[in-house]
């Protein structure tokens, strides 16, 4: 790793843009740990210099006179470290520098992903997008630096019951956290363009996602809930039609469990943790666990952007597979997948949703409801996930990432095996 000398000014030492392609990764990885060095280094006691080697016996004679300029050395070396200290403080404090240091940061990471993925420097790929992933961690560190940056955020869904009138809308608050600086899997602490969608469409229409007046009580999961506002917003929905549910929101990061539920009692501060509308639970996609109350089967399933490496479609499909319920006599169809990826055309993620349907393939018809339900236990095996149906939803203004062009939205059920 490149190291520095001393700090410089971002003005003097982040390399212009216009003229990125022009510097080398390790120049580029400089310059943000200068960044790093000014704004972010360690709140530890400063230690004290290393001493001068002296001869190896073990009893120092301090009696052997100093000449004089050993000492003067040492004096030099102590006066330096004081002026780089005051020289820093001066550097930290200095507004116009920061305000140049976070607009830098900023721009650099909205243009990632033409820098990282120029086909003229393809053996950099790698080194590019750790800086950037470092770039972004220092913005994160930015919005950390102030407690108070957390933002609220209010969001309000018109809600249209079955017979399409409207009722008073949904709303829910969301604190959205500064995403952790040292660690890149909280993304879950900030609300993301596919769930905010998604909520939309169903309070829009509660009947096209079962979320309506029926004979029985309905058990809801959501993967990967993050901020939460897919479940509070289907409890809500559940509530003003005076459904009887139990919603579950899980997810695997402690800090987005933390702030999970703080968001649920925000929204429900009547309730206790023991019969709050939506309860809070763990749940890591590769090594499941499947404690109570996630032991018994559900029969909705709500994902959003939970899509961002080739192995999570497989780690979610299993987890679906044990976790919806599955057809019976009492219920023909079984319970129903609802899962939303962006679509990305460009950066790192690009073409991560075809993983999807790599792992669920389609229906041979659009509804599962065509094949019969055996009443031998046997016959669950014949059975596997798929895709019902599939939909694109476009972009809406000021909501999502810049590199997102739209949304896939997935309806996935059980369906008689093709091989059998």
């Amino acid at each position: 790793m490149a190291r520095l000398s001393r700090p410089t000014p971002p003005t003097s030492s982040l390399p212009p843009l216009i003229r990125l392609a022009n510097y080398s990764t390790t120049r580029i990885e400089q310059a943000l740990q200068n960044v790093r060095a000014i704004y972010f280094s360690q709140a530890l006691p400063r230690l004290p210099a290393p001493a001068k080697p002296h001869p190896t016996h073990l009893i120092h004679d301090s009696s052997v006179p100093d000449s004089g300029y050993a000492s003067a050395e040492e004096d030099d070396e102590l006066e330096e470290d004081e002026d780089n200290d005051i020289d820093l403080d001066i550097l930290r404090s200095d507004a116009f520098e920061r305000e140049f240091a976070l607009r830098w940061l900023t721009a650099f990471t909205a243009r990632s992903d033409s820098w990282v993925y120029d086909p003229d420097f393809p053996d950099e790929e790698d080194a590019r997008a750790q800086l950037v992933d470092s770039a972004a961690s220092l913005l994160a560190s930015f919005a950390g630096d102030d407690k108070e940056e957390a933002l609220t955020r209010t969001f309000s869904f018109p809600l249209c019951h079955t017979d399409g009138k409207e009722n008073g809308p949904v709303e829910v608050e969301l604190n959205d956290a500064a995403l952790l600086s040292q660690d890149h899997t909280s993304v879950g602490l900030q609300s993301w363009g596919s769930c905010i969608i998604l909520a939309e469409q169903m309070c829009a229409e509660p009947a096209a996602f079962t979320l309506s007046p029926g004979l029985k009580h309905l058990r809801i999961l959501e993967l990967g809930a993050g901020t939460g506002l897919l479940s509070i917003a289907t409890a809500k929905i559940l509530q003003a039609q005076q459904v009887s549910s139990e919603v579950i929101a899980t997810d695997y990061h402690p800090s987005v469990l933390e702030n999970l539920r703080g968001n649920v009692t925000t929204n429900f501060p009547s309730s206790s943790q023991t019969d709050a509308p939506v309860k809070v639970m763990a749940l890591d996609w590769q090594n499941p666990v499947y404690q109570p109350p996630l032991h018994q089967p559900f029969d909705i399933i709500l994902a959003a952007d939970v899509i961002y490496h080739p192995e999570h479609a497989q780690w979610i499909k299993r987890c679906a597979e044990t976790l919806l319920a599955r057809p019976n006599p009492t219920d023909r169809n079984g319970g129903v997948f609802w899962l939303i990826i962006p679509v990305r055309s460009t950066g790192r993620h690009e073409g991560i949703g075809t993983t999807v349907e790599a792992v669920f393939p389609y229906a041979p018809q659009v509804h599962s409801s065509s094949f019969e339900v055996k009443s031998a236990v046997g016959s669950m095996s014949e059975m596997e996930l798929a895709i019902l149906s599939a939909s694109k939803v476009g972009k809406h203004s000021g909501i999502g990432r810049a590199d997102e062009s739209g949304y896939s939205l997935f309806k996935i059920g059980w369906v008689r095996s093709m091989s059998q």
